[in-house]
């Protein structure tokens, strides 16, 4: 394990079991399958992208360290990945799109689906503590240090 990329592939790697046989190549291709709706996502205004590269950030994390660490360490995806892992942090533009999101999808249900006062009910409900979720998380890594440093203990 001496070249860059070896090195890289063990960067915050966690310490998960990997799983072996059938199980492994089912998740593989779950991570590759979210890798691809990611991409289409990134692309197609309304679906989403980081959910689904969290998806296969969490399947190749129990089977493949090589892809986790594709994505991981990616130029464009690989951060927002780490800021989530680290310190669950959700940027403020992903939260204002998620929050957009729900409410049009909510008021499509309310407009046009709702055959009685029930789904629109439920609905809400749901989306109310998805959107809770979302707005208490973290928008930003903790600050760093004057040293140019993170700070040591993020987590209690």
């Amino acid at each position: 394990m001496n070249s860059a990329t070896d090195q890289e592939m063990t960067i915050d790697t966690p310490p998960v079991p990997l799983v072996r046989g059938p199980k492994r190549y089912a998740l593989i291709l779950c991570g590759w399958s979210n890798v691809a709706l990611g991409m289409i996502g990134a692309v197609v205004p309304g679906m989403p992208t980081t959910v689904f590269l969290l998806i296969a950030l969490w399947a190749f994390t129990r089977s493949s360290p090589r892809c986790r660490a594709w994505l991981y360490n990616h130029p464009k995806w690989g951060p927002p990945l780490a800021a989530w892992s680290r310190h669950g942090v959700i940027p403020p533009r992903a939260k204002c799109m998620a929050l957009s999101t729900m409410s049009l999808s909510f008021l499509i249900i309310l407009i046009a689906a709702a055959p009685n006062w029930i789904t629109p009910a439920i609905t809400a409900g749901c989306l109310a503590l998805v959107a809770t979720f979302i707005v208490t998380r973290p928008s930003h890594p903790p600050a760093t240090q004057a040293t140019g440093q993170m700070p040591q203990h993020t987590h209690r």
